[in-house]
């Protein structure tokens, strides 16, 4: 992993703001490949959200626990203690105060001279408006990707992974309709609503908006688009095309749930269309 011990606190010029379970553990894992990148070793850094989205602090200190919990298990699997640096960075930056402005430059201040410093944090994408007012403020130098999936396949991978971290398995159709009644699961997919705040602040040259699909697609092609948007050389990426989740096999959403949530999210296809063009859309899973 680059790595520089001695560097100074500094912004993020690469920003994946989302949308959950729309590929951004995929692209962090492919930027964290090319030279030119630097990421943390966790995803998500969670700052804006921390500030803006004040329902999330309740398990922002879960989320960094487990951050560290798996460096120290990756290390343990191969027989090594933690690096001292890479220690000594997650003590420095689980403890004390954080989510502060400069907590978050603290971060990515390991970032060796000529990379770029990356925060991949799909829950941005959720921001109000006041929120993306403050990225822009504080980040005017940063370049934006948000990967939109088709809105049923994305709620029904954000239920399944509900579903596993509680140990459920819904039997029967009943059972998968009272599921997908929960209304957290249409937030992370609300684009009508999130997408126009974030392209009201960043135009093209600054946001890129990519469909999901093209990750299986056309992977290469795919990260030759994050490259030209953010000014990186092209890289010869390893398993482009490995899952990241394997899909719990227990877990079939029904046929009949997957058509009611299509009635449910038409306001959502309809905004796809008129937006990005049907096209767009069909490249969406």
């Amino acid at each position: 992993m680059k790595w520089d011990t001695q560097g100074k606190p500094k912004k993020p010029r690469i920003v994946g703001i989302g949308a959950q379970k729309a590929g951004t553990t995929w692209l962090s894992q492919m930027l964290s490949q090319h030279p030119q990148v630097w990421l943390p070793p966790f995803k998500e850094a969670q700052f804006f959200n921390y500030h803006y989205v004040p329902e999330h602090r309740q398990w922002l200190p879960w989320h960094f626990r487990r951050a560290r919990q798996n460096q120290e298990k990756r290390y343990a699997a191969k027989g090594l203690p933690m690096p001292p640096e890479l220690d000594a960075y997650l003590t420095r930056i689980t403890r004390g105060e954080m989510f502060t402005n400069h907590w978050y430059k603290q971060v990515f201040a390991p970032a060796p001279e000529g990379t770029q410093p990356c925060d991949i944090t799909p829950e941005y994408s959720t921001l109000p408006d006041e929120g993306i007012a403050r990225v822009a403020e504080f980040l005017p130098r940063a370049q934006f990707v948000y990967i939109l999936r088709h809105p049923v396949d994305r709620i029904v991978s954000q239920l399944k992974m509900n579903l596993s971290r509680k140990g459920r398995t819904p039997r029967g159709v009943e059972a998968w309709m009272a599921e997908i009644d929960d209304p957290v699961l249409y937030d992370r997919g609300d684009y009508a609503t999130y997408v126009p705040r974030w392209t009201a602040r960043f135009g093209a040259d600054r946001l890129l908006i990519l469909p999901f699909g093209g990750i299986a697609a056309d992977p290469e092609g795919f990260l030759r688009r994050v490259e030209a948007h953010c000014g990186l050389a092209p890289h010869a990426y390893q398993n482009m095309t490995a899952k990241v989740f394997a899909a719990n096999k227990a877990l079939s959403c029904p046929p009949e749930v997957r058509t009611e949530l299509r009635r449910r999210l038409e306001p959502q296809f309809a905004f796809l269309d008129a937006t990005f063009g049907p096209e767009f859309t069909r490249r969406l899973r």
